[in-house]
């Protein structure tokens, strides 16, 4: 296998992860539990930084690690908010 067919494997496992996370993001606030809600905003985040690494190593990291600092902001604020509408 030859660096050409990884780049391009790489690129289909992230617009698969990508399209199967967003799937499972639109489904995911009907989930009731957290752990679950978390897994559906990480699959789509992978997905995003592997289309990146084919690109640019160093692109797919700074992505990487903003859109999970981002969404971890947002999920845990999700939650609190829910926690507070449930009392």
């Amino acid at each position: 296998m030859n660096i050409m067919n990884l780049i391009i494997l790489t690129t289909y496992i992230g617009y698969f992860l990508l399209i199967v996370g967003t799937i499972g993001a639109i489904f995911g606030p009907m989930v009731d539990d957290p752990f679950k809600r978390l897994l559906n905003m990480e699959v789509p985040s992978m997905g995003v930084s592997l289309i990146f690494l084919a690109y640019n190593e160093t692109l797919a990291l700074m992505t990487y690690l903003a859109v999970n600092a981002i969404l971890m902001l947002v999920l845990v604020r999700a939650i609190i908010k829910n926690e507070e509408m449930e009392e």
